[in-house]
């Protein structure tokens, strides 16, 4: 019995050029398996009722860093004082600012709003150390008579961003997570308000797929982690990861580092789909490609956090899934240079891009697609929203290759040492871009 031919895969290459092309095909199969693993938990996950728990039970402090953030402060925080929070407080960092951002904030008049002014040298460490300030002064908060009956356990620190808009319902829906005292941090799902052009559009979607697929998955595990924008977390479990200067350590991901190190303190990680964080999306792929760089760089930092996933208590397929979002980067790699070489080796010799026949075109092709297809349909509601996830899952695979060579660029940075990084600039605000995002179709 022989086999058919479109089954041997890579004839007429050298040994060693068809055992990385094979060990890439097990990693694309292995991801778009797990893949599968989080749709089907997700679904679970989305249909689990949990008990209703009142926001007033605890005292939100939203923190947001702020460096050189005229364009967008004052909205940030106008939205934050329209949170539907009983006990709240708003503390700004205000990282050294050099524009009209301390002029704007000292104008601004909402309750519960506290500036954390920080100057040179202090200032301008990276938005782990102002974070770091700001917990520190929340510790100050909680010994002063209007807060001293405040326990760690009861107080919710609320990360956004200078450029976020946290739903008015974000503390009820984020409350409802925190009635397991084992819960150590929930995040909120991100969303894109100028989606006006393709590419912010795209970026809107990643973030969704992302909420809905992937993170709504782990979190039936407990192991979603954090995003920074829009991340809550208790003050007590911050507390468990304190190292040096505060619980946020030195890194270009420092919310999916502290994530991490909560889950394997002991703290359970949640995702919440009702509870909204919008942000500015970059309509320029030059400074989108310079952004993504930074988070891949960052995700390369992350792998080292790998020798600590034996401490987390979780199911042992979620840590396998653990195992393979750390390593994303690496698989990213393995992967894109493949398909790199395949197109070298075609170009340079008689060796055809999809091997001896059609099929095998066509199989690699179904799993290029298939984790866009399962994002998008389980983005999708009713029936001609899932005939639209399927028109357009082309141009958002698109969209996907086209950042894919930010993990080369990050590795070369960081085998390079070099880790600083400019801050990305803010999008002027635009009339008729201050109404709550609408939700997925």
């Amino acid at each position: 019995m022989t086999l058919p031919d479109w089954l041997w895969l890579y004839p007429g290459l050298p040994l060693g050029i068809q055992l990385v092309y094979l060990f890439a095909l097990v990693l694309i199969i292995a991801t778009v398996g797990d893949t599968v693993m989080l749709a089907v938990v997700a679904g679970r996950e989305r249909r689990r009722e949990l008990p209703e728990v009142p926001e007033s039970d605890y005292l939100w402090v939203f923190l947001v860093p702020a460096l050189n953030e005229q364009v967008t402060i004052a909205d940030s925080v106008a939205r934050l004082d329209e949170a539907r929070a009983t006990h709240k407080v708003i503390l700004v960092i205000d990282d050294g600012s050099d524009d009209a951002t301390p002029e704007i904030l000292a104008d601004l008049t909402s309750d519960g709003l506290t500036v954390l002014r920080r100057d040179l040298p202090d200032a301008r460490r990276g938005k782990a150390a102002a974070l770091n300030a700001a917990w520190r002064r929340v510790h100050q908060l909680l010994s002063e008579p209007a807060y001293h009956q405040w326990r760690p356990h009861e107080v919710l620190v609320v990360v956004v961003d200078a450029d976020g808009r946290l739903s008015p319902d974000a503390p009820q829906c984020l409350a409802r997570h925190f009635g397991d005292p084992h819960m150590g941090g929930v995040q909120s799902l991100v969303r894109i308000y100028n989606r006006r052009g393709w590419l912010t559009w795209a970026q809107d979607v990643e973030f969704a797929v992302f909420g809905r697929l992937y993170q709504s998955g782990r979190s039936w595990w407990g192991t979603a982690n954090m995003g920074g924008n829009g991340q809550a977390n208790r003050l007590a479990a911050l507390d468990t990861v304190v190292e040096g200067d505060g619980p946020w350590r030195h890194r270009l991901t420092e919310d999916q580092d502290v994530g991490v190190r909560l889950l394997g303190s002991g703290w359970k990680g949640a995702q919440d789909l009702e509870a909204t964080v919008s942000q500015q999306g970059l309509s320029s792929l030059r400074r989108l490609y310079r952004q993504r760089t930074r988070w891949s760089q960052g995700a390369w930092e992350s792998i080292s956090l790998l020798r600590g996933l034996q401490q987390v208590d979780c199911r042992r397929l979620a840590r396998v899934d653990i195992w393979f979002y750390l390593m994303t980067p690496v698989v990213q790699m393995v992967v894109g240079m493949g398909f790199a070489a395949a197109v070298l080796l075609a170009v340079i010799s008689d060796l055809p891009l999809w091997g001896t026949s059609w099929q095998i075109a066509v199989f690699f092709l179904s799993l290029s697609f298939l984790s866009g297809v399962i994002g998008l349909l389980g983005r999708a509601r009713g029936l001609a929203a899932k005939l639209l996830a399927v028109v357009l899952l082309v141009p958002y695979t698109i969209y996907s290759w086209l950042i894919f060579p930010v993990v080369v660029r990050a590795l070369i940075r960081t085998l390079m040492g070099r880790s600083s990084w400019a801050k990305t600039a803010r999008e002027p605000l635009e009339a008729g871009l201050h109404a709550e995002v609408e939700p997925d179709p």
